[in-house]
């Protein structure tokens, strides 16, 4: 099958939203519960009675969840209807929401590890089903990076959208209004569940081989570390954003509302557009080669920002850096929804394990940067961080010449 015919097959993005739209919603609402947290940590903290700092770190049991629950149901994901799991997951969503109204520290503790949990699932599995409403490579490609792009559209706009509901019933309503979300959700997820449209199961295979397995894809394990070195370069340098623009430019919270505005922006807009460009009318190998372009460009915006010898080189660099981010990204599960098949699932799992991993890993390694040279110290780590992802994006690359052109 050629590539054009194959191209032709994929429906236009208003058409995916009318089909996709309850994976597309419950995409957004899994963002919700942890924003809500974030926001509103000061007050959480108050009426829990304990220090803010340390009602902060529980965050940290929910990426350990996740990285340990992703990984370890990874195979399971393609044994079952995907959108049974999303089903279940946002039950369990809804639940620990519930839980975490409840405002004493082991409620908000439960919480942060069972959110961890059920997103662990969620994500991987809503992309998943998403791809495999559609038979060809490249609509189920674009299908998950569409995913992919309102979750980044949800990150960006959640905290405008949890605070002024808030002014009316509080956090505790927010998060009671995530449960209220959630459940029947999962009812129409669970009423359209389906056999796996992209082929045969692997369910024969043992838990162990279904690993095995997936690492036998070309370059499948190579997509699984750009993503985690990719997250921890773009989480870490997230994650110090804020006090470089205070420090370097003096820059307060307010203004600097308008430059995480614009960082999410920018990924939003990748995300979308790259993942429209990649699965394209003759996009046979583009993915690779924007995923060697988008990490080229990320690393020398990463130096740029760090060491920006004023604000608008600053604020270009940070543009850029959400904008060949979103690239990486959407050319990441691309190219996984692709070359794993039937195993989309499983790879969806362990890419979005890895990543949570990621994230704590890129703000501890982006700290030992800081401690020991200032920023120019997290330029060197966080873009060590992204040249590491970039060689193996040479290798994904030099690879995808053996793979046939559908791949």
């Amino acid at each position: 099958m050629s590539d054009s015919t194959e191209a032709e097959r994929v429906p236009s993005d208003p058409r995916m939203v009318a089909t996709l739209w309850p994976e597309l919603l419950a995409a957004a609402v899994s963002l919700v519960p942890f924003t809500v947290f974030s926001t509103f940590l000061v007050p959480i903290a108050r009426e829990a009675e304990v220090d803010v700092a340390a009602l902060g770190s529980l965050r940290g049991l929910g990426g350990l969840a996740a990285l340990v629950v992703g990984t370890a149901l990874a195979p399971l994901l393609d044994r079952v209807s995907k959108e049974l799991s999303a089903a279940a997951a946002l039950v369990l969503l809804g639940l620990s929401s519930v839980v975490g109204a409840i405002g004493e520290l082991f409620a908000i503790a439960a919480f942060c590890l069972l959110i961890g949990a059920a997103t662990a699932v969620l994500a991987p599995a809503l992309s998943a089903a998403a791809a495999d409403r559609y038979p060809g490579p490249a609509a189920a490609g674009r299908a998950a990076t569409l995913v992919t792009a309102v979750t980044s559209m949800t990150a960006m706009l959640a905290g405008p959208l949890v605070a002024l509901p808030a002014l009316v019933w509080g956090w505790r309503g927010d998060l009671l209004g995530v449960a209220v979300l959630a459940l029947p959700l999962a009812v129409i997820l669970f009423r359209r569940r389906s056999v796996d449209a992209a082929g045969p199961s692997e369910e024969r295979l043992g838990y162990f081989a279904a690993y095995r397995a997936l690492a036998a894809v070309p370059g499948a394990v190579a997509l699984l570390l750009i993503a985690l070195l990719r997250t921890a370069a773009f989480m870490g340098y997230l994650a110090y954003l804020a006090a470089f623009y205070a420090e370097r430019f003096e820059l307060g919270p307010t203004v600097f509302a308008f430059v995480w505005t614009l960082s999410g922006a920018s990924f939003f807009v990748g995300n979308l557009l790259i993942g429209r460009l990649v699965n394209a009318a003759d996009a046979a190998k583009r993915a690779e080669r924007v995923l060697v372009g988008g990490l080229l460009v990320a690393a020398v915006a990463m130096f740029g920002l760090f060491l920006a010898p004023g604000l608008p080189v600053a604020l270009i660099a940070t543009v850029v850096l959400g904008l060949s981010h979103a690239a990486v990204a959407a050319c990441v599960v691309s190219l996984l929804v692709r070359r794993c098949g039937s195993m989309r699932g499983s790879a969806l799992a362990i890419n979005a394990a890895g990543m949570s991993f990621g994230v704590f890993l890129g703000a501890g390694l982006g700290g030992l940067g800081l401690g020991f040279a200032g920023y120019p110290g997290i330029a060197v780590v966080l873009g060590g961080l992204t040249c590491c992802a970039l060689v193996l994006a040479w290798i994904v690359r030099a690879g995808s010449g053996k793979l046939p052109e559908a791949a």
